[in-house]
C-alpha cells in the first residue's frame, strides 16, 4: 500500500509550462463548474414564468447530469487517444449553446433539449474530468493529487463567485439576459484552452505504463473489485451534490427564509470546498485515499442528519453550507489520485470518465427522486434521509479497497 514514506519529502518544482497550465486549468474549471453550480437559481424563475412544476426543470438538470456522465468515458477516450483540446473545445461551445438556447424554451421538451441534452452533453466534454487527467499525465506523481486538490478548489471557487452574481444578475436584468451573460463566459474562455494544453517540457513525466490498448484497461479495471466499489461510493458523491445543489435553493425558499440565503448557501459551499479540497489534495498524496473518502461520505451522512433534525433556520443553513462545503467535492482528488494510483494514467481519461459516469447517474437520481418526492409529498424529508442512508453506505464500500497498482497485484498472483 502506498504510504508517505515512499512519496519524496520534498517534491521537485514543476515547470513553467506546467504551472502555466495548470493556472488556465484552473480558470476553465472556475467558469464551467460556477455556471453548471447556478443553475439551480433558475428553477423557480423558469417554472413562475411557464406553468411548470418542480419536476420539469429537475428532470431537464436530471438529463443533463446523466449525459453529462455518459458523454464523460466517451470524450475522455477520444482526449487518451487524440488529446484533450479539441474535445474541451468542442465540449465547451457546446455547452454555451445549450446554455443560451435555455432562453427560448418555453415548453419541457424544449427545455430538455437545450438545459438537458446539449449542456449535458457539452459539459461532459468539457469538464474538469478531462482537465484533471491531462495534467496527471504531465506532473509528477508525487504532484499528481496536489494538483486534482487545486482543479476541484478552483470548481469551488466558481461555486462560490457565480451563483451570487448569476442570482444579483436574476434579479436586475431577469433570467434570460443571465443565461446569454453565461454563455458569453463559456465563449471567452476559450482561447485559454491553447496553453492549458500547450506541448510539455522534456522534464514531463511519461504517462504511467499499462494496459497496451484501452479495451484491455477497461476490462482489468472492471474486473478489479476495487474499481467496483469505488464506482459505487461515486454514485453516492453525485446523488449528494445534485440534490443538494438544485434542491437547497427551492427548499430554503419554501421555509419562508430570506431570498438571500439560497444563492448565499451555495456560495459558502463553494467557499468551504475550496479548504476542503485544498486540504483534500494535500492529504492525499500523503496517506490512505480510501480512509479519506470512508471518513468523509461518514462525516456527510452526519451532516445530513443534523440538518435535518435542527429543521430549516438562517443558522441551520449557514453551519449546514459550511462544514457541507468542507465535504463537498474533496471527495475527487482522492478518488481521481486513486484511479491514477491503482491503474496508471495512459488511460486514467476513460477510466475516471466511467468512475464519473456512475457520480452522474447519482446525480441523475437524486434530482429525479428529489424533484418526484416533492411533487408527491410536498417536502424533500425523505430525500434528506436517503441521503443520510446513502452517506453511510458510501463510507462502508471505501474500507475493502486495495490501494496497491493493480500491475503488482497482477504480477505477484502470477
Amino acid at each position: 500500500m502506498t504510504s508517505a514514506s515512499s512519496m519524496p519529502a520534498t517534491p521537485a518544482p514543476l515547470s513553467r509550462v506546467v504551472m502555466l497550465m495548470i493556472l488556465c486549468g484552473a480558470v476553465v474549471s472556475l467558469v464551467t463548474f460556477g455556471i453548471r453550480a447556478a443553475f439551480g437559481l433558475f428553477l423557480v424563475p423558469m417554472s413562475a414564468e411557464f406553468g411548470w412544476g418542480r419536476d420539469v426543470f429537475s428532470d431537464a438538470m436530471a438529463i443533463s447530469n446523466l449525459l453529462f456522465g455518459a458523454a464523460q468515458p466517451v470524450a475522455g477516450a477520444i482526449a487518451d487517444r487524440y488529446g484533450a483540446r479539441r474535445v474541451l473545445l468542442a465540449g465547451i461551445t457546446i455547452y454555451a449553446a445549450g446554455t443560451v438556447l435555455m432562453v427560448q424554451a418555453s415548453s419541457p421538451m424544449l427545455l430538455h433539449l437545450t438545459g438537458g441534452v446539449l449542456t449535458g452533453i457539452g459539459i461532459g466534454a468539457g469538464s474538469f474530468a478531462i482537465i484533471m487527467a491531462a495534467l496527471g499525465k504531465v506532473v509528477p506523481p508525487e504532484r499528481r493529487t496536489w494538483v486534482f486538490g487545486m482543479m476541484t478548489a478552483a470548481n469551488s471557487m466558481g461555486q462560490l463567485l457565480v451563483p451570487p452574481l448569476a442570482q444579483l444578475s436574476i434579479d436586475v436584468i431577469g433570467w434570460q439576459t443571465t443565461l446569454v451573460a453565461m454563455a458569453g463566459a463559456l465563449v471567452l474562455i476559450l482561447p485559454l484552452l491553447l496553453p492549458l494544453l500547450a506541448p510539455t517540457t522534456a522534464s514531463a513525466p511519461a504517462p504511467t505504463q499499462g494496459p497496451s490498448t484501452l479495451r484491455t484497461a477497461i476490462k482489468e479495471a472492471w474486473g478489479d473489485r476495487s474499481y467496483r466499489l469505488l464506482t459505487a461510493g461515486f454514485f453516492v458523491c453525485g446523488f449528494h451534490v445534485a440534490f443538494v445543489q438544485v434542491h437547497l435553493p427551492p427548499y430554503i425558499k419554501d421555509a419562508g427564509l430570506p431570498s438571500w440565503l439560497a444563492a448565499a448557501s451555495l456560495a459558502l459551499i463553494g467557499g468551504f470546498n475550496i479548504i476542503g479540497s485544498y486540504i483534500a489534495g494535500v492529504m492525499g498524496g500523503r496517506g490512505s485515499k480510501r480512509n479519506m473518502l470512508a471518513w468523509i461520505y461518514g462525516l456527510r451522512a452526519v451532516v445530513f442528519a443534523l440538518f435535518v433534525l435542527a429543521g430549516p433556520s438562517v443558522w441551520s443553513v449557514v453551519l449546514f453550507a459550511a462544514v457541507l462545503g468542507l465535504l463537498w467535492l474533496s471527495t475527487v482528488p482522492p478518488t481521481s489520485g486513486l484511479v491514477a494510483q491503482i491503474y496508471g494514467t495512459r488511460y486514467m481519461s476513460t477510466l475516471f470518465g466511467l468512475v464519473f459516469f456512475s457520480h452522474q447517474v447519482g446525480a441523475f437520481i437524486g434530482l429525479t427522486v428529489g424533484g418526484r418526492l416533492y411533487e408527491a409529498t410536498g417536502s424533500y424529508d425523505i430525500t434528506w434521509w436517503l441521503s443520510v442512508a446513502l452517506g453511510l453506505f458510501a463510507a462502508l464500500v471505501h474500507i475493502p479497497i486495495d490501494e496497491r497498482p493493480l500491475t503488482k497485484r497482477l504480477a505477484a498472483a502470477e
